[in-house]
């Protein structure tokens, strides 16, 4: 029996570290093309289309109006920035009317869809707010995303190729409020979810988006049939990215990262929410899914280093959880660090491996249940990614 969790702790070892190095070499090529990128930037005034913002709001947030904030200081020529919640006297509008009001210059325009005709309220929103929109090119970002001035010259720059139907960004996670559960998530979205990004990309190309930001051109969007492809689905920004991937339109993965605040604090709503995107993750792509319990290290090394020392081989017990340990670093330095730039050390060299073990039990956790908490709300997800409310 020893013997067989042993081998099963290699063999699994073995996996992870090829992902790794799959990753790995993925981060070379990506760091090629953001120097590329950052030089065309530099050409000024360069390629600035006008464009639309897009942002979906659902009720307050902590800090919010400071995130929105950085949406109005765009170092951009021509943009307008629309706003739309379910109800008009939404928390999360007022505080957007607010910020507005602050800068006169920006065009700002605010909406409510009151009760949605769809699973996924985002959807109504959106409809709403494209049937409205000035410009031909959409950047949606969510509410939970603070951006730099930079950012909507990084977004559009992709578009100078025609063939290019979407962009969206890397992300890194940021604790807006500090907190042990919210640290141990933010250095998941950095390393994990980008790490899974990059290694998708070189194995089949980019053949999604990522919800903190989506890029679309308005003609690809009408394409696809509209916003409501995405009505009964909980992953909306895999299907839109996924659309426009069938549509033969390349998907680009832009070179400029964005934080992505992190806001469970307690540890029931960080579970949950982690919970509920390997669900989902599970219903969109489930082969993919499935072979993620591969791509986990510590899990091994633990499995390995408990079976060597029962077996009385210490050096080979430690031997085994420092193979896990290292490629973990070697992730958190080259992808959370090189990559999405956090600069959060404690994160990236003492929490990521934790969150590594972390995320396998999320992984066997997604397959306990086809529910999800969303929006106060309780779901059932049905293969193919679809949701509809739980009976």
């Amino acid at each position: 029996m020893l013997y067989a969790l042993l081998a099963l702790a290699v063999f699994g070892l073995i996996t992870s570290t090829v992902f790794a190095g799959i990753v790995l070499a993925a981060v070379q090529g990506y760091l090629r093309e953001r120097r590329a990128a950052l030089e065309q930037l530099s050409e000024r005034p360069g390629f600035a289309p006008p464009l639309t913002l897009l942002k979906p709001l659902h009720g307050a947030e902590p800090n919010l109006e400071a995130h929105l904030d950085t949406f109005f200081q765009q170092d951009y020529p021509q943009y307008e920035i629309l706003f739309c919640a379910r109800r008009g006297d939404d928390e999360g509008l007022e505080a957007a009317r607010r910020v507005a009001a602050r800068y006169p210059h920006i065009h700002a325009h605010f909406f409510s869809t009151g009760e949605p005709p769809y699973i996924n309220a985002k959807v109504a929103s959106l409809e709403l707010m494209e049937a409205s929109a000035a410009h031909d090119i959409f950047v949606i970002s969510d509410s939970d995303v603070r951006v730099t001035p930079d950012y909507l010259r990084a977004v559009a720059l992709p578009f100078t190729g025609e063939h290019v139907g979407a962009v969206t960004c890397p992300y890194r996670g940021v604790a807006a409020e500090g907190g042990l559960w919210a640290r141990l998530e933010a250095v998941g979205m950095s390393v994990e979810m980008t790490s899974g990004v990059l290694a998708a990309r070189a194995m089949e190309g980019m053949q999604f988006t990522l919800g903190p930001t989506m890029a679309f051109r308005r003609e690809t969007i009408r394409r696809m049939g509209g916003f409501r492809v995405t009505a009964d689905y909980c992953a909306d920004d895999f299907v839109l990215g996924n659309e426009t991937w069938k549509l033969g339109q390349q998907v680009v993965l832009s070179h400029h990262a964005i934080d992505h605040m992190v806001i469970n604090k307690t540890v029931a709503a960080s579970l949950k929410h982690q919970v509920r995107w390997m669900k989902s993750t599970r219903f969109s792509r489930p082969r993919g899914h499935f072979g993620t319990a591969l791509t986990f290290s510590m899990p091994f090394g633990l499995l390995g280093w408990a079976a060597a020392a029962a077996m009385g081989r210490p050096a080979l017990a430690l031997a085994l959880f420092g193979w896990s340990l290292a490629t973990r670093l070697a992730l958190s330095l080259l992808v959370g660090r090189a990559v999405v730039g956090d600069r959060s050390w404690f994160g990236l060299l003492v929490l990521y491996p934790m969150r590594d073990l972390m995320g396998f039990c999320f992984w066997i956790a997604s397959y306990f249940s086809n529910r999800i908490l969303w929006r106060g709300r309780v779901f059932q997800l049905l293969p193919g990614g679809k949701m509809r409310a739980a009976k």
